[in-house]
């Protein structure tokens, strides 16, 4: 069975891009199961799956992180990936679909795990906004003058908090030229080829080694080819969908539903959500491929870049402090 890909909300789950893609596991808080349930319940996936990734975003209640971490000492087990990854909820859903892609690739659980962090480098993600006023709190700076127009009727702000901050106020309406959907509809368009017949490049399918042109009042798009997913709150405008998917180039657009967490980690319910990433499993692939393979000094599983997914541990030992005469301290996570 493929490596365990879990979230701690079912509205983290998107859909499938294809019938071989796995579901997520669902590992979920205290309010919902007690500490035996989720004993249980963790304790038959690693029995099923082998090894569990979870995504543990910095926005989750603190009782649900300490849950995840409670669960995993009392299993006793190496098994268990806890995953920092900080990214809004829509961008944090769509890197658990990506990894769930290639949990059904030949790569050992070390390597997906340590993917993590490499495709996050491929997400962005942001929102439109109908207030900043309590913006700051995200990492995406807002000026006097952004914070004196949240207070204007009808105000609206394209936000991008990864994977460079951008904010830039829009129309009253939101810069929308009216309809639903971009490119003729919400439907997705097919998952492999790129435009043009160009193909995809490595690392990501870039186009022309080129970032994608936008309007003044645009963030500025990904360089290579993406579908993009939005999910409406209380905002009523067709902005994502009809200007900012074009105008990024994207290969196709899904709705979905709103997470729940993504109200307050925007600091207002006025939002249409967004994030846009890799579609293509193997250009994923490709990308995660080309990499280069190291094992953990700790735990001995695979990895990729400079922290093993699994025990935390850096690639290459830190250096002795100074109140540590060398060769007798013990490096680990």
């Amino acid at each position: 069975m493929p490596t365990a890909i879990a979230v701690t909300s079912a509205d983290l789950v998107l859909p499938a891009p294809d019938r071989h893609t796995p579901g997520a596991a669902l590992l979920h808080p205290p309010e919902q199961h007690d500490l035996e349930a989720a004993l249980a319940g963790t304790g038959a996936l690693l029995e099923r799956h082998g090894h569990l990734v979870a995504l543990v975003p910095p926005w989750l209640p603190r009782p649900t992180v300490q849950r995840l971490h409670t669960v995993r000492a009392i299993l006793e087990t190496d098994r268990i990936a806890l995953l920092d990854i900080d990214l809004p909820p829509l961008g944090t859903a769509l890197l658990a679909r990506q990894l769930r892609q290639l949990s059904v690739c030949d790569f050992s659980p070390g390597i997906i795990a340590s993917a993590a962090r490499l495709l996050s480098h491929y997400i962005y993600a942001g929102a439109l906004l109908g207030s900043v006023a309590r913006l700051d709190r995200v990492r995406v700076p807002v000026g006097l003058g952004a914070h004196a127009r949240s207070w204007s009727p009808g105000a609206q702000f394209a936000v991008l908090a990864h994977p460079t901050p951008h904010l830039a106020k829009l129309g009253a309406s939101g810069g929308g030229r009216g309809g639903r959907g971009a490119r003729g509809g919400r439907g997705a368009a097919s998952h492999g080829g790129a435009r043009d017949g160009r193909g995809a490049a490595s690392h990501g399918g870039a186009r022309d080694g080129s970032r994608t042109a936008v309007a003044p009042d645009l963030p500025a798009g990904p360089d290579f080819a993406t579908h993009l997913t939005f999910a409406r709150g209380q905002l009523a405008s067709d902005w994502v969908a009809a200007e900012l998917a074009p105008a990024w180039q994207v290969q196709g657009v899904m709705e979905n539903p709103l997470p729940a967490a993504s109200p307050a980690w925007w600091g207002t319910p006025k939002l249409v959500e967004f994030a846009a990433g890799i579609p293509d499993l193997s250009v994923l692939y490709q990308l995660v491929a080309s990499v280069r393979r190291e094992q953990c000094r700790w735990c001995g599983l695979e990895l990729i870049g400079d922290r093993c997914g699994f025990c935390a541990a850096p690639l290459t030992a830190p250096p002795p402090s100074a109140a540590t005469p060398a060769g007798t301290g013990r490096s680990g996570p």
